[in-house]
């Protein structure tokens, strides 16, 4: 029997309806805080892009931002496989988890799990168990699929990874374990993370800064020591470890901020904001 992973947010955080939700998404392309233009799919020529940080709020607060890392992405063509890092809220399932077969649903379709590169990344880390109840009812990597479905419909695999445990020595791991898997092949790197949740927004900016000044320096020990030391709430620095690590081995040549807003952008509250930005690592 397939395994189906059914989704947890749609028609909470997103569009329950696959035309809603199509709609939904193309809004998010045009919204004055996205890349205001509907993405083509590029054709010709290498990829060139190893990795994006994208946010996982509601659409209606962070996918304008997250439009901007699918711009990009369409502009560097398909993938074949995407590795989708996200952090793990609720507290199931294993510290580190993957889920190595069957398919994620969503309104948009189903998307097959890349089960021999999955088994391949557990191998290679030591760390990471096959584990379905962390994914369950996860919503950091599952309000990613609806945007790369909209670009290619489901005709790429995923390998979903979940982080509980975010120190800087298990981001590590995975980070080396994806990169020796993805060397050749056509692949992305998708890490997951909203920025600073619940500040003013001056305190706010001021800590993102300084997350994102150790993104585009590619510095994971950077990205650790400023959370640390400013207490900052950012919630997938692990995956954002990771994919800074992998990005290294691939040989990035530059991690760019494509756009950062935060949820008082889109509410006009600016009493407390949550942080989002969009970031991509190139060869």
């Amino acid at each position: 029997m397939t395994k189906i992973r059914r989704p947890c947010q749609a028609g909470a955080f997103y569009a329950g309806t696959a035309e809603s939700l199509k709609k939904q998404i193309g809004s998010c392309f045009i919204h004055k805080l996205g890349p205001r233009m509907i993405p083509k799919i590029a054709e010709e020529g290498r990829r060139g892009l190893i990795g994006l940080v994208c946010p996982h709020a509601g659409y209606t607060f962070s996918g304008p931002v997250a439009a901007h890392a699918y711009y990009e992405l369409a502009s560097d063509g398909k993938p074949d496989v995407v590795f989708l890092l996200g952090p793990n809220h609720t507290g199931y399932g294993s510290a580190l988890a993957v889920m190595n077969d069957g398919f994620w649903r969503t309104p948009l379709g189903d998307v097959e799990i890349d089960g021999e590169l999955a088994n391949q990344v557990v191998r290679e880390s030591h760390i990471i168990d096959v584990d379905d109840s962390a994914h369950r009812l996860e919503h950091s990597i599952e309000v990613q699929l609806p945007f790369l479905q909209y670009l290619y419909d489901s005709e790429f695999k995923i390998v979903p990874i979940c982080f509980l445990m975010q120190d800087l020595s298990s981001a590590k791991e995975v980070g080396e374990a994806v990169a020796k898997v993805l060397a050749g092949k056509n692949g992305v790197i998708i890490a997951s993370s909203d920025m600073t949740h619940y500040e003013p927004l001056e305190s706010a900016q001021r800590k993102d800064k300084m997350i994102l000044e150790a993104m585009e320096a590619m510095d994971e020990a950077k990205l650790y020591s400023v959370i640390q030391t400013h207490s900052i709430s950012a919630c997938g620095y692990g995956p954002i470890a990771a994919l800074i690590i992998a990005a290294k081995i691939l040989k990035a040549k530059e991690a760019k901020l494509l756009c950062y807003k935060t949820s008082g952008d889109v509410s006009g509250d600016y009493s407390s904001v949550v942080g989002y930005a969009a970031v991509r690592f190139k060869k």
